[in-house]
């Protein structure tokens, strides 16, 4: 069973989210960490709690949810895993840094390519990939049947969703894909966004004015 760890970092309140399980191997996704003590934070977390990290992923890879995928991926040893849509996007977010005066080092090593409705598994533990694009090309959630949870990147947010004005973003897609795809799920699906505080997709079929 996974144990949900998130933190937010950087400027822009970005939240990442460690998945652990019983044997203590987990994933990292999103390490938004940016500063030095944010980077100290999250292994201290990890090696506070014994953990062993074994997947580095990506929902998608604008600025704030890449900042850490270097720091990550040195430190224990890790290859990054996204979607292939995302290549340009991860390519461009060290002169997306610049615009906002958030240089960093950008992760460049050898990269995993996810597939849509591809199975990530951590022991007995599944997540489903769940292609959604509109707020960036590739962007994708990480669904877990079982436990009844998504990590949703900067799809859905509670009453509200992906912005779509950056490069590669798509107005008309993106509620589409969030109707046709995540609102298919059962309602008590908890969703663990990429900014903000959580929510359920039943909450966000009800409420949300975006939709």
């Amino acid at each position: 069973m996974f144990l949900i760890k998130s933190f937010t970092f950087n400027p822009v309140q970005e939240n990442t989210y460690i998945l652990q399980n019983e044997s203590k191997d987990c994933i990292i996704i999103d390490p938004g960490c940016y500063f030095d003590q944010e980077k100290e934070e999250i292994k201290n977390y990890i090696r506070d709690n014994g953990l062993h990290p074994v997947l580095l992923l990506n929902t998608h890879c604008h600025l704030d949810h890449v900042f850490g995928n270097k720091f990550i991926s040195e430190t224990y040893g890790l290859i990054l895993h996204i979607h292939p849509d995302e290549k340009k996007t991860l390519e461009m977010a060290p002169v997306s840094g610049l615009m906002f005066e958030l240089s960093f080092d950008n992760y460049t090593g050898e990269i995993s390519w996810l597939k849509e409705n591809e199975v990530i598994r951590l022991g007995n533990d599944e997540l489903k990939i769940i292609l959604v694009p509109g707020h960036s090309p590739g962007s994708i959630c990480f669904y877990c049947e079982k436990q009844k949870f998504m990590i949703g990147g900067d799809v859905l947010f509670y009453h509200s969703i992906g912005r779509t004005d950056l490069p590669g973003g798509d107005p008309e897609a993106l509620p589409g894909n969030i109707r046709e795809k995540l609102f298919l799920l059962p309602g008590d699906i908890k969703v663990y966004p990429g900014h903000g505080p959580s929510t359920t997709i039943g909450e966000e079929k009800q409420s949300n004015p975006f939709l």
